[in-house]
Order: C-alpha cells, then structure tokens, then sequence
C-alpha cells in the first residue's frame, strides 16, 4: 500500500480550504483517509498553515510520499525529512 500525503479540499464554491491528510495513493481526493496532520487556508493574506510537525515527521518516517504541493508547504513550516 502505498501512502501519500495530500490536501484534502473543503470550504463553498470558489472559496477553498484544504486539511494535509495521509491517506491511500488509490484513493480519492475526498475520500476516505487515514489521519489528518493540519489544515490550509490559502484565501488569507498571508495563506494560514497549520501542521502537527511530530505527526508529519511520523509519516515521513515510516514511507509516506507528500505531493509537491505539500512538500512546498512543509519547507515553508521548516518540516523536513
């Protein structure tokens, strides 16, 4: 099994909000997932990242391939491998 972390979309209509989740590769974007580690918010000036920094570590660790959109995110929290 393969096991990625990914953004998760939430929020109305041209208004997005995002949850980083780790989740199956197979899965669908909205589907089910495996745990949550934060959120994104990038319709504030500046774009709000929350991330639970021990739990993505966890992930890393053990194999979990973030997209590049969250690898991005996690530079910018200072979230390394």
């Amino acid at each position: 099994m393969a096991v990625k972390i990914r953004l998760r979309r939430l929020g109305y209509k041209k208004h997005p909000v995002y949850r980083v989740v780790v989740a199956d590769s197979k899965s669908p974007r909205d589907g089910s997932v495996i745990a949550q580690i934060g959120t994104y918010d990038p319709n504030q000036e500046p774009a709000v990242v929350n991330v639970n920094a021990e739990e993505a570590k966890k992930w890393l660790s053990n194999g979990a391939q973030p997209t590049e959109t969250v690898a991005r995110l996690f530079k910018q929290a200072g979230i390394e491998k």
